[in-house]
């Protein structure tokens, strides 16, 4: 009996070992990857360029705004997107957290520009995004809400 434990140690040890690395570098490549896709999004609000956007959402994209305003389409959201005009975005202190095939992005945020009505902006706050990794092997956002500091 001892032999036989001793053999199944030996055998699945390495196993073990490698299954543990491996998912330690998938983690890290999720990281990097919706890290990327986060600096797409920061992109096309600072070049105020909604297409560059339009790729990462899901098409049943959920955001819910630091106003408490809901949008349950990625259509909605990207006419959001194209009504803003920001003069300045930035994220600070982004962390990206992977779960499997689910990735939460969290970071603080800086924005100023005008809103769709033209009334100018001033925002910090935080934000929180889930992504999903698609069966294709792509990775979309499929939620984000945003809460703005208080002032």
């Amino acid at each position: 009996m001892k032999k036989r434990n001793l053999f199944w140690c030996v055998v699945g040890l390495p196993f073990l070992v490698s299954t543990a690395a491996w998912s330690q570098a998938s983690t890290g490549a999720t990281e990097k990857a919706v890290t990327a896709l986060e600096n797409q999004w920061a992109q096309a609000q600072r070049t105020n360029n909604a297409d560059l956007v339009a790729p990462l959402l899901d098409d049943n994209f959920v955001q819910t705004t630091g106003a408490g305003t809901v949008t349950t389409s990625k259509a909605a959201a990207l006419a959001t997107a194209k009504a803003e005009k920001f003069a300045s975005m930035e994220y600070i202190d982004m962390k990206v957290y992977a779960f499997g095939n689910t990735a939460i992005a969290i970071a603080g945020f800086h924005a100023t520009g005008t809103d769709a009505s033209g009334k100018a902006f001033d925002e910090t706050g935080r934000f929180t995004d889930t992504w999903t990794k698609m069966p294709s092997g792509k990775w979309l956002c499929v939620a984000s809400q945003d809460a703005l500091a208080v002032k």
